[in-house]
């Protein structure tokens, strides 16, 4: 994680209190936020989904990448601070190892959800309703950007 601190050492630090809203979801705020210190939590449907406290994850990303709105709320969880990054797409056009970083990052989170997923399948093999699981999954490997 290191790497994606070096190349932000440079941009602007915002600091959160516990319970402050980082990223809203279903806004766009057009600013990718990379943890410098403390802890956050990540809500879907304000269900908590993670926890991180890692310097160095990124959020926001997604919804640069994809140009739409937040697909989760990232809250403080405790006092912590944020490079962040105002201009993303420049940012990540104009660095190789940025998007390397961010490349990886996705692919292990990709990575994990694929384990958790298999996971749930072996746990349920059998039951009727898994085939609507299945059915799900085959059409997000089939999606295609509209």
């Amino acid at each position: 994680m290191s790497g994606i601190l070096e190349l932000v050492k440079n941009h602007p630090v915002q600091r959160f209190e516990p319970d402050e809203t980082i990223i809203s979801q279903g806004s766009v705020a057009g600013a990718m936020f990379v943890l410098l210190d403390g802890a956050v939590e990540v809500l879907r449907d304000n269900v908590r989904v993670a926890k991180a406290a890692q310097p160095g994850v990124v959020f926001g990303e997604m919804s640069i990448l994809l140009k739409a709105s937040h697909t989760a709320t990232v809250k403080a969880f405790t006092p912590c601070s944020f490079a962040v990054v105002s201009n993303p797409r420049e940012f990540l056009e104009n660095s190789a190892q940025a998007s390397l970083f961010l490349a990886e990052l996705l692919a292990n989170r990709l990575d994990a959800l694929n384990k958790y997923l298999v996971d749930v399948k072996r746990q349920y093999e059998g039951h009727d309703h898994l085939s609507m699981v299945d059915g799900v999954l085959e059409a997000l490997m089939h999606r295609q950007k509209k």
